[in-house]
């Protein structure tokens, strides 16, 4: 049987790949929930909304909570609301019943991706988290890629409401496997809750994620965008002056002093607003600008899912063959590239032309993030990580917001500029190449980072026999 430092990784990516594709399956479906619910579909992005509310709230205090009551029950937990969620939010018949179910999934959600990470790194020897961080990787880049595809092809051929009940058997396994292979880890000393930095920090960040999933679309008034902004900042401006002065506050500044935790945030962030926007451009540029159907779209943009998934394969080997220094600065440059290169689809250009185009930036988008989620860590004290893990995992989710929103504000401003809402393929190059050089600018950071960084989490792991799970 594999050891469990392999087997760990593997059940929490399982976790992980659920709500990753949850997050994204619905959008296809909106139209048949609607017309099931019987309310208009712009309502619906309540539902959606609500979701990422969730997230904005709850991921900071995620490390507390792992502390408090252990990592292993808290997962187990996590799944366990979110497969509740799912189970109410396709049985209900009502917009209030579906939002407030969208609410509580996310609740599980929340807690899920921070404390799955914080387990792995809790179990797995440091010259190993290269290949079990791999395995954390693909679920986040490979569920916005096939949750379209997949939620039309359920709904299409079954119903709407099995995009959320399939997963409760994948919930149920999860919550088994967890019980089987997890260690029991938990803290002996936890400090109280900082309920004022609970406060402060979600009323922040949801303004500042719900700003930018608005923005752009015409979902909501400009004045309204802009006070979900003014309201996200002075959160987070409140929040900062609070940090500085209580002893233990939920999301820890002090751990950006950390070189190897810095960059991984400030570069991963900018490298992530330009991967956010392609699930938004993408389908878009290949149905409004090319004419194809969902499921053609959703066969090309598949591509990058397969680069993703062909990276677990060498991801641990590159890295420890050039280093982390080395391959932060080439994913970034090829990964950005790849990003403007999209600027140059037309609707003559070859199907194969895109499938390589989106084949190398999956693979080198994957095997970047597989280097951030193991370097942010590096110099990170083992009573510091969960607080860690709520950080870097709050700033994932807020970058990748940061990229949808800011991608659809530029589509906004550059169809408005052309004088018409037909969305004309060139209308779309202004976006990917903005989004590309943003991602591009994370190079910079990563140019900082002294050579041979982290270079003890790259020595070779002590190979085993064979046998029983330990």
């Amino acid at each position: 049987m594999l050891a469990r430092e392999r087997l760990v990784p593997m059940i929490v990516a399982c976790g992980l790949f659920m709500e990753s594709l949850d997050s994204t399956v619905l959008a296809t479906a909106l139209p048949s929930i609607s017309q099931s619910l019987q309310v208009p579909p712009l309502q619906l992005n309540l539902a959606i909304t609500a979701y990422l509310f969730s997230l904005a709230v709850f991921i900071p205090i995620s490390g507390w909570v792992a502390d408090r009551f252990g990592a292993k029950n808290v997962f187990r937990a996590a799944i366990l609301v979110f497969i509740m969620g799912s189970v109410v939010c396709g049985m209900t018949d009502s917009l209030l019943g579906f939002v407030l179910a969208r609410i509580f999934q996310g609740m599980g959600g929340a807690m899920m991706v921070p404390v799955g990470r914080l387990v792995v790194l809790r179990t797995v020897p440091r010259n190993q988290l290269v290949g079990a961080m791999a395995y954390l990787t693909i679920p986040a880049l490979i569920g916005p890629v096939i949750g379209p595809m997949l939620g039309g092809f359920i709904t299409t051929y079954a119903s709407w409401r099995w995009i959320f009940w399939i997963n409760v058997p994948i919930g149920i396994l999860g919550i088994a496997l967890a019980t089987r292979f997890f260690e029991h880890i938990k803290e002996p000393h936890v400090p109280p809750l900082d309920w004022l930095g609970f406060v402060l920090s979600g009323c922040g960040l949801s303004g500042i994620v719900f700003g930018f999933e608005t923005a752009g679309r015409g979902l909501l008034p400009d004045w309204l965008v802009l006070v979900l902004f003014a309201v996200g900042f002075l959160g987070v401006i409140a929040y900062f002056l609070h940090a500085r002065v209580v002893a233990n506050p939920i999301l820890d500044l002090e751990l950006l002093r950390l070189m190897t935790f810095r960059s991984a945030v400030v570069g991963g962030t900018l490298f992530r607003i330009g991967i956010g926007a392609l699930p938004f451009l993408l389908p878009l540029l290949l149905q409004l600008g090319f004419g194809l159907n969902a499921f053609q779209s959703g066969l090309l943009t598949f591509a990058s899912a397969a680069g993703a998934l062909t990276m677990k394969f060498c991801a641990a080997s590159l890295i420890r063959r050039f280093g982390f220094k080395a391959m932060l600065i080439l994913t970034s440059l090829m990964g950005s590239l790849s990003i403007a290169l999209c600027a140059a689809f037309t609707a003559t250009t070859p199907s194969a032309a895109i499938l390589f185009v989106l084949l190398a930036g999956g693979f080198f988008r994957s095997l970047q993030f597989t280097g951030l989620n193991v370097i942010a860590y590096a110099e990170v004290e083992p009573e510091r990580m969960s607080k860690a893990t709520s950080f870097y995992s709050t700033m994932q989710q807020l970058s990748m917001s940061m990229g949808v929103g800011t991608a659809a504000l530029i589509l906004h401003l550059t169809v408005g500029n052309g004088g018409g809402s037909t969305l004309d393929p060139a209308l779309f190059r202004p976006a990917f190449l903005l989004v590309g050089l943003i991602a591009f600018s994370s190079l910079f950071v990563y140019l900082r980072l002294p050579a041979g960084v982290a270079a003890d989490l790259l020595a070779a792991a002590p190979k085993r026999p064979v046998g029983q799970v330990r």
